[in-house]
């Protein structure tokens, strides 16, 4: 059952392909996860996480990619390597919160397709990116897609980390 909702939201786990109309990308990037506390700035070869997050995004169809966090220090790191950002309220649960916040701050019209690229996921190929847009605008009824990929082994289920 497909909930109703103000905006067409992707919440994303994995991939993307080429839409007809470009969406728009927020990465929420929160400082104080739990497991791994700062980890938008976590170093990988030289360069923040988040960075590579943003890279990927920005290789895709989006007509912009915003990053979406409530630490200062996130904000200023991702300024600097040219990103625009949108700060948000720390009192958020979860990154689609944060991006509902980020979607009322940008007037983004009840239409535009959202794609949140989560935070956390640096390879992330810009074609999976696309391919959730593209199904999204496909089916206009359709408020939220979450792409998946298919769990074979229980060891997996049961894995936190998978």
């Amino acid at each position: 059952m497909l909930l109703p909702m103000q905006k067409r939201v992707y919440v994303m786990n994995c991939r993307i392909m080429n839409p007809p109309a470009s969406p728009v990308i927020i990465i929420p990037a929160r400082m104080a996860a739990a497991r791994l506390p700062g980890k938008p700035l976590a170093d990988i070869a030289g360069k923040p996480m988040i960075q590579h997050v943003w890279e990927r995004a920005r290789s895709s169809a989006a007509s912009a990619v915003v990053i979406a966090t409530e630490d200062a220090r996130v904000a200023e790191v991702c300024e600097a390597f040219g990103a625009e950002v949108c700060m948000t309220s720390d009192a958020h649960e979860s990154g689609t919160d944060r991006l509902q916040e980020v979607v009322s701050k940008l007037g983004l019209a009840d239409d535009e397709i959202v794609v949140n690229v989560q935070g956390d996921e640096p390879l992330l190929p810009a074609a999976a990116i696309e391919q959730v847009a593209e199904n999204l605008a496909a089916r206009p009824a359709a408020g939220i897609a979450t792409l998946k990929e298919a769990i074979h082994d229980a060891e997996t289920v049961f894995n936190a980390n998978a």
